[in-house]
């Protein structure tokens, strides 16, 4: 379950403003707030089963988006490169990692992991 959440919420933050206000809203309270599906019915004034319908229709169009556009798996492979060339600075000689080039590069891969 948190693997699922942990995927949509990543999905989300990719693709959430392509959602409807109230998908992208739903997909908030239940994902991201942990709140029921009684609470979120509760809070729009609809069933449970219409609510269960959102979300499952807005995690379809996540999913969608990311088969078409591919944004999180591009985001990986960077951080997954960005990890690869830190560590092989990493492994420079201390001379060489001394260096303000060296030491630039390694802030600017730092900054770009951050984000």
């Amino acid at each position: 379950m948190l693997d699922k959440v942990l995927r949509i919420a990543q999905l989300y933050d990719f693709y959430g403003a392509l959602l409807t206000d109230k998908q992208r809203r739903c997909l908030e309270m239940h994902y991201l707030n942990d709140d029921s599906l009684a609470e979120i019915a509760e809070e729009f004034q609809v069933s449970r089963q219409a609510v269960h319908d959102i979300l499952r229709r807005g995690e379809q169009l996540l999913a969608g988006y990311e088969a078409k556009l591919g944004l999180v798996a591009r985001h990986r492979r960077d951080l997954g490169d960005i990890a690869a060339v830190t560590a092989a600075l990493g492994a420079l000689p201390d001379s060489c990692r001394e260096r303000p080039e060296t030491q630039k590069a390694l802030k600017i891969l730092s900054e770009l992991a951050e984000r």
